[in-house]
């Protein structure tokens, strides 16, 4: 058992992505668990599907993604310095942080089997809101990632930084679930008889 783990050990550390990949694909759903269970829910009721949604995504596109910016990033700034560091995570939040929110939010909308239309206005609707809070929570975090963490390490600290961010994502994403349900119940009560009725002695 020794051997394999420690073959394994070093099979992740000539290959980081494939590290980023495993943290990725279990910090993303366990992000997704907490904040169903912050939202009321326990085991009995909680969205498995969307957990593992956030899992494939998280490991098998966040991960690679995320890795090549920051390889992208090192051929850029070849000289790690406080300066540079700086300069990394100012450029992240208008390249790479902007493309993987639409990214998300289409992607997610897409694997819960939604149409194209639907996934454009679940971006139009989410993406400026947590934009503002992603510009204030990650410069920090990644000018610290670029300045201290090797590279090899560095999908994995940002996965572990992620857990929070996730959350945020998770909740901003049940939200828009929520007014969506919340819309389509509306539109049903208006279509019956009853709440024809009503709109009529209202007007």
């Amino acid at each position: 058992m020794v051997v394999i783990f420690s073959r394994f050990a070093a099979f992740t550390t000539r290959h980081p992505v494939v590290r980023g990949m495993i943290a990725y694909g279990t910090l993303w759903p366990t992000s997704c668990l907490i904040q169903q269970t912050m939202a009321g829910k326990t085991i009995e009721n909680y969205d498995w599907m969307q957990v593992l949604r956030f899992s494939l995504y998280g490991g098998l596109f966040t991960a690679p993604t995320l890795y090549a910016w920051i390889r992208i990033s090192s051929k850029l700034w070849t000289v790690t310095s406080f300066k540079t560091s700086v300069a990394k995570a100012l450029v992240e939040q208008v390249t790479y942080g902007p493309a993987a929110l639409i990214c998300f939010f289409f992607g997610m909308s897409l694997l819960e089997g939604k149409s194209i239309h639907e996934a454009k206005l679940a971006v139009e609707s989410k993406f400026l809101p947590t934009w503002k809070v992603c510009v204030c929570f990650w410069p920090v975090l990644q000018t610290i990632n670029f300045q201290y963490i090797p590279e090899h390490n560095r999908v994995p600290f940002v996965s572990a930084c992620s857990l929070v961010w996730c959350c945020f994502l998770a909740y901003m994403h049940q939200m828009s679930l929520k007014r969506a349900n919340e819309m389509k119940l509306s539109e049903r009560l208006i279509g019956t008889p009853e709440a024809a009725s009503v709109s009529y002695v209202v007007k």
